[in-house]
């Protein structure tokens, strides 16, 4: 056989195991400088398998981890690099840039602090969202934006979103945490840690943070601005909190996606949970 023609098909049959071979890669220890909270910020990033290979840019997925973890959680224990490759290979997730910040240092959570002496939330749009969005070549738009988290990372989910719907195409909280449930909630919890704080701070806080009084609050026109996918476990203790917020949905007549299935507060369901976020939030990136 002629060598140049053997050449040829010896390519085509490597092509097949070259792509299957590719993989993305994940980055958990890069930090940046933060102003607002006056310190370095560390955050983890999962890049898919044809980044370095290609001059497009991707949309994004910010995923954010729960209490006690930092932006490794996702990385470690929610195998993020083996499920999102997974997902891409079978053509049920699109490539992207996924990025998953250290909410863990310093003060633990996602938002700004009833005082204003901390402000998280502040720090994650005004300075990491530009940051990374700069640095990585992400579509910066609202279409090509999604936003998921788990326990606290999933009320940093609802909330974030809530604040700002023009900024995510969809939003997939996972047996999510939900803010204090009523207002007598939110002054049990803050005066527990300052007896002396001001009434209008609490329900300023309860109105900002309670993600059941964000819903009741939104405008109409708003409704229909954001993909939902909200998922719990029937045996996690945060199911009451989701179980409301989707009941506010309907009221408000807010579509989305409730999902209940068999399980816990633990990792072997958000493992189970995050092949279907990846799915649902790619039909928003496909515009659908």
């Amino acid at each position: 056989m002629n060598k140049s023609l053997l050449l040829i098909i010896t390519g085509l049959i490597c092509l097949p195991l070259i792509a299957l071979s590719q993989t993305g890669k994940v980055f958990d220890n890069l930090s940046m400088t933060s102003k607002i909270l006056k310190m370095e910020r560390k955050y983890a990033v999962y890049l898919p398998p044809d980044y370095e290979s290609s001059d497009r840019s991707y949309p994004v997925l910010y995923l954010l981890h729960g209490g006690g973890d930092d932006q490794t959680g996702w990385v470690q224990f929610g195998e993020v690099l083996q499920i999102t490759d997974n997902a891409i290979r079978d053509g049920k997730a699109t490539p992207m840039v996924i990025i998953m910040p250290d909410a863990n240092t310093g003060t633990r959570g996602y938002s700004n602090n009833a005082t204003g002496t901390w402000r998280y939330e502040d720090f994650f749009f005004e300075e990491l969202m530009p940051f990374v969005e700069k640095k990585y070549r992400i579509k910066a738009e609202k279409k090509y934006r999604a936003i998921s988290g788990l326990s606290m990372g999933g009320d940093g989910t609802f909330t974030y979103t809530l604040h700002h719907p023009e900024l995510f195409s969809s939003a997939c909280p996972l047996s999510a945490a939900t803010g204090p449930l009523t207002l007598a909630d939110a002054t049990t919890r803050l005066k527990r840690d300052n007896a002396t704080m001001a009434d209008s701070l609490i329900e300023k806080f309860y109105k900002r943070q309670s993600v059941l009084a964000l819903i009741t609050a939104m405008p109409d026109s708003l409704k229909k601005s954001v993909r939902w996918y909200i998922d719990c476990g029937d045996d996690d203790f945060l199911y009451e909190g989701n179980s409301l917020a989707h009941i506010a949905m309907r009221k408000k007549e807010i579509p989305h996606e409730f999902r209940i299935r068999n399980g816990g507060h633990n990792w072997t369901y958000w493992r189970e949970s995050l092949p279907v976020v990846l799915e649902f939030i790619s039909q928003a990136f496909h515009q659908y």
